[in-house]
């Protein structure tokens, strides 16, 4: 009579458990599969549909009156988020003047995690979209909004309710097959 082959390799562990590291492996790459069919500028945000939360910010020179949450509501306006420090906030600046210069959107300036005099020289440098700006240096209203980086915009409608979030910059792109429809809806009274 023949003995079962239980044959095992040297270090006592059956064959199939080589294939572990192998499963493993399959599943690591499903999740990074899964992830790569995600937009990243398509983040939730809690805030949507929601009032623009109460704030005062601080102007970037003592001549201009401080930008509040009242400011915004009216019209449909665009709340940009930017810094001196942020090279995206550069490359997406030519936008935003192009914009206010046009007349399309009123724009409001959040200056994040800077102070008041890089804030100015910024917008001396690059030139100033906006109808006002407030300085948001320690990021009371960046949390509030749940601000992940900088550039990030949110279209608020005239009743000061927040109704689009867009991270990254505002290219011409964003601004005709995204901004700009959304903008005709809220105006037209879509909900």
């Amino acid at each position: 009579m023949t003995a079962p082959n239980t044959e095992k390799r040297a270090t006592g562990f059956p064959r199939w458990s080589a294939l572990i590291p192998v499963g493993v492996l399959a599943i690591i790459m499903g999740f990074f599969a899964v992830g790569l069919t995600k937009d990243p500028h398509a983040l939730p945000t809690m805030m949507i549909d929601r009032p623009m939360p109460e704030f005062q910010l601080d102007p970037l020179s003592k001549d201009i009156p401080l930008l509040t949450n009242e400011d915004v509501r009216g019209g449909v306006t665009l709340v940009n988020v930017f810094g001196s420090w942020c090279v995206a906030c550069a490359a997406e600046h030519p936008e935003l003047m192009e914009l206010g210069n046009s007349g399309a959107i009123t724009i409001y300036g959040v200056d994040w995690r800077d102070t008041a005099f890089e804030g100015r020289q910024w917008l001396e440098r690059y030139g100033n979209p906006y109808t006002k700006v407030g300085l948001d240096a320690d990021s009371r209203l960046a949390i509030n909004l749940g601000v992940t980086g900088a550039p990030e915009s949110f279209l608020i409608d005239a009743d000061g309710r927040i109704r689009y979030k867009h991270i990254g910059p505002i290219t011409p792109e964003v601004w005709e097959d995204t901004l700009l429809p959304l903008i005709q809806d809220i105006e037209g009274g879509t909900p």
